[in-house]
């Protein structure tokens, strides 16, 4: 009669250990599965970092953290998103990478770098982290092949060592998570190609089109006003014509940065087509928009020549026409053509001229 095989107490133990093992393997296969799903289910470099430091707070239960994306020509990080600091802390959101710190360590060695305790560790002397209770860290690089383009940071404000297996799920994650910034960026500029002026770096005709027409119903709804500039650079067809398009393209960058450099981060400029520009100015009236438009004709009529070396006696100027929502237009089709007709105004009048509807 056959007997079952009894399994002693040290087989039955291997078994269970086996057993466990086998289980956490698939747990950790099912969360680099669940985090792989996150990180790349965004195109928006925004979303897709956020996501990246959430995943890895998660996966790894610290309170805090930050991604800081890395400029080799400047060589300086600058934090894109931050989870758990306080505003003191996050005050300073970019900082050069300084021989011997920890940040140029990083990567310079470009392995994860894990601190226990901050308090053991010399080199860990920033004193705004010292003083934000910092006690111990986790920092990864993020590569795409051998060139770093950021640094995923966890922190936590007690010491404590971090398992080897998170840390190894860890460095499996943010595979993921480099390949999926690297698609946003690229889709980022994609983007930016698509709705900017390849010369000037303005937004462009297409563009103009559709903001215009946000900040038109935007305008309606909260019943502010919105002002108009078009901006023509004067007698541009003989810059082209007598000393050859790079010089007239010279022309065009130095106008487009000048209006750029005026105008407020709030406002939105544009490169309408050809010689032309427009400014388009949100909750702004016309008595407000006058002196922005006298500025940015003063400031390239003082400017842009001394800019362009290879046309010394050659000024540039140009004609500016000034209308405002609702004043002069109620929808963007009459504020365009209202704004249109005082420009050529402006250039009727003898150029280097700010044209406006007459006050009431």
């Amino acid at each position: 009669m056959n007997q079952k095989p009894v399994l002693d107490e040290k087989s039955m133990s291997s078994q269970l250990q086996s057993h466990h093992e086998l289980e956490e393997e698939l747990k950790n296969i099912k969360s680099i599965l669940s985090v792989a799903q996150v990180v790349v289910s965004s195109l928006d470099l925004d979303e897709v970092l956020q996501n990246i430091l959430f995943s890895a707070m998660s996966l790894i239960d610290v309170p805090a953290g930050s991604i800081a994306l890395y400029d080799r020509v400047r060589n300086e990080v600058d934090i894109q998103v931050h989870f758990g600091f306080s505003d003191k802390f996050i005050s300073k959101s970019y900082w050069r990478v300084k021989p011997g710190g920890l940040t140029h360590t990083i990567l310079n060695e470009g392995k994860i770098f894990v601190i226990n305790d901050t308090h053991d560790a010399p080199y860990f002397n920033n004193p705004l982290a010292l003083n934000e209770g910092i006690r111990s860290l986790i920092a990864i690089p993020l590569k795409i092949q051998d060139s770093i383009i950021g640094i995923l940071y966890l922190d936590d404000f007690v010491p404590r060592k971090f398992a080897e297996s998170k840390l190894h799920l860890l460095s499996i994650v943010t595979s993921f998570a480099t390949m999926s910034i690297d698609n946003a960026r690229m889709h980022e500029q994609m983007r930016l190609q698509a709705s900017t002026d390849g010369l000037t770096g303005l937004y462009n005709h297409r563009q103009f089109v559709e903001l215009f027409d946000r900040e038109m119903s935007r305008a309606k709804r909260f019943r502010v006003p919105l002002s108009l500039l078009m901006i023509d650079v004067d007698r541009f067809k003989l810059f082209n014509d007598k000393y050859g398009h790079p010089v007239g393209d010279e022309v065009l960058i130095q106008v487009a940065r000048l209006i750029r450099d005026t105008v407020r981060e709030v406002d939105l400029s544009f490169r309408y087509g050809g010689e032309e520009f427009i400014a388009l100015l949100p909750e702004t009236d016309l008595a407000s928009a006058r002196p922005v438009a006298e500025r940015i004709r003063r400031i390239i009529e003082e400017n842009a020549v001394a800019s362009i070396s290879v046309v010394p006696n050659m000024p540039v100027t140009v004609s500016i026409g000034v209308a405002s929502y609702p004043r002069n237009g109620t929808s963007c089709e009459t504020l365009l053509k209202a704004v249109d007709d005082l420009m050529y105004q402006a250039k009727s009048q003898g150029r280097n001229l700010v044209v406006h509807p007459p006050k009431k």
